[in-house]
């Protein structure tokens, strides 16, 4: 007779969810135990590594990824990752071991007490399956709630004696929707708007890049001869960053945001927040009466919206269908973006010369990972990128996400069968956080390259001190730390660079190799201005 285990399997299989994140414990070993032949159990030395390793791997793959942790500990380990999940739109499939059943009513130790709500409300549905007979089915509606927009990560606590139980008839492998179109006729009230307008911007965020949707966006802009900007603090990049209608990031602030879009009459955010922003500057959200027209795949996000109009439908189909009713336009091109001034090579580096010199050095095809928020916007400013899925950070602004993100986006790379190069790109406040990624990446002979800019400070903080007019703060300062030495003992290659000559060298070495490469790169201790 077929055990819940074995249907479970079965389903995973059937799904095409064979890789599992994981830090393996015991509520969680029946159901590891003879793990089969043709799944891929890759090893996290942290539960908050499991998730971000397996948020990085969903996104490049575009399928839910499977990630496995130990009862409350292990989840409360990994809620920096899935806050992080929940605002990256990332479909995640998180089951957690859980107590036997039969002893629940005395809560013995490692009993997740309310499993459901631990994770909330950073999941889109969490369940405990009444029936150990539930356990599959509950997984195919996990499955199909993770996938529908709004994508995101959805939370399965599963008693451990539950795996041996005779199964039910298995549940059927079903599909369901994952894009839907906009309403016919409030598509074509945002197309007239758009068409009457006397200076229209587009605004676009990562659901463009989610929905595959670079080319649409690109013909809507070049229909209207619309500037375009990124939506502020993007976790993947949306439009071509080279193309003369590409302004630039816009500034997380609400004035300096409003200021940056003065004289436009009509502002078109697609895929993105109205707006996503971090230190509070007063002003207007927009200036002089602009109208506001947002496209969002999340009724949740429409509703927050400070201003405007919504329209609820997939980033690629609205915005394919808004070019359709565009009429032509002998409308002035946009000026153009201005080129960033020239940078001296002095060591230590500026944050400047280091991106300079990255730029310079950069892999074709690369794919960078981001998380160094004091130097964000010196590398916005001198790497620039034409590809989709060739940017990825935290939507949500906690660390401890780059440095695994990288590692399951570079296995992705791998199992996909794409192979393009992973550049990781992390402050040396925010490689601790998730230090022990570095491991997993060794142990699977990842080619990652990781830059860290090393300028021993929380620099971000103390701008936002700064700003804030905070002074005398304690704990901003990280003197002391051997990046190198800390690479080594997880298994990594590992070089310093001082200067952009060795950056070069370094880079192409770091890329050839068969394994991961730390590179350690002292700069400058100034603290740029948050905005």
């Amino acid at each position: 007779m077929a055990t819940v285990r074995d249907t479970t399997y079965d389903l995973l299989r059937a799904l095409g969810m064979t890789t599992v994140f994981g830090n393996p414990g015991s509520t969680e070993e029946p159901f590891l135990h003879a793990f089969p032949d043709d799944f891929h159990y890759v090893l996290a030395l942290h539960e908050a590594s499991a998730v971000g390793m397996a948020d990085g791997y969903a996104q490049v793959t575009g399928a839910p990824a499977h990630v496995n942790l130990h009862t409350a500990p292990g989840t409360g380990n990994a809620m920096g990752n899935i806050v992080t999940a929940w605002h990256n739109r990332t479909p995640l499939i998180v089951t957690a071991g859980q107590q036997t059943r039969e002893m629940l009513l005395l809560e013995p130790r490692l009993t997740a007490r309310h499993p459901t709500e631990l994770p909330q409300p950073y999941v889109k549905w969490a369940h405990e399956p009444v029936r150990a007979q539930d356990v599959p089915a509950a997984l195919m509606r996990a499955y199909a709630t993770a996938v529908q927009p709004p994508t995101g990560p959805v939370f399965l606590s599963l008693p451990l004696d539950d795996w041996a139980q005779p199964a039910d008839p298995p549940p059927q492998a079903r599909t369901v929707a994952t894009r839907f179109a906009p309403d016919p006729e409030r598509l074509r009230q945002f197309a007239a708007a758009l068409a009457t307008s006397r200076s229209p911007a587009l605004v676009f965020g990562a659901a463009v890049d989610r929905a595959g949707a670079w080319e649409a966006g690109v013909a809507l802009a070049e229909r209207l001869v619309a500037p375009v900007w990124s939506a502020p603090a993007p976790e993947r990049t949306a439009f071509p960053e080279n193309h003369p209608h590409f302004q630039g990031v816009l500034p997380f602030a609400i004035g300096p945001l409003a200021d940056q879009l003065r004289g436009h009459d009509t502002v078109l955010v697609v895929g993105a927040p109205v707006f996503r922003y971090y230190p509070h500057v007063p002003g207007e959200t927009l200036l002089d009466g602009a109208r506001l027209l947002h496209v969002t795949d999340d009724p949740e996000e429409a509703a927050r919206a400070p201003i405007g109009d919504s329209l609820l439908g997939d980033a690629g189909l609205t915005l394919a269908a808004l070019t359709d009713l565009m009429p032509p336009t002998d409308r002035s091109p946009p000026p153009a973006r201005p080129v960033p001034s020239a940078v001296e090579d002095s060591v230590p580096l500026s944050a400047d010369a280091l991106f300079a010199a990255l730029a310079r050095h950069w892999p074709a095809d690369g794919v960078l990972v981001q998380e160094s928020p004091s130097n964000l916007s010196a590398l916005r400013r001198r790497l620039r990128f034409d590809t989709p899925g060739s940017y990825f950070t935290m939507a949500s602004g906690g660390l401890g996400y780059g440095l695994p993100a990288a590692v399951g986006i570079a296995l992705a790379q791998r199992d996909t069968g794409r192979h393009r190069p992973v550049v990781a790109v992390i402050g040396d406040g925010s490689f601790h956080y998730s230090v022990q990624a570095l491991w997993t990446a060794s142990r699977l002979r990842l080619p990652l390259v990781v830059v860290v800019p090393v300028n021993q400070q929380y620099a971000i903080l103390k701008a936002f001190a700064e700003l804030k007019q905070t002074p005398g703060v304690p704990g901003l300062d990280l003197p002391g730390i051997d990046v190198t030495a800390i690479a080594r003992g997880y298994g990594c290659a590992t070089r310093v660079v001082d200067n952009p000559d060795q950056l070069g060298e370094a880079l192409a070495t770091a890329l050839r190799a068969d394994g991961p490469t730390v590179l350690p790169v002292p700069i400058r201790t100034d603290v740029p201005p948050i905005l």
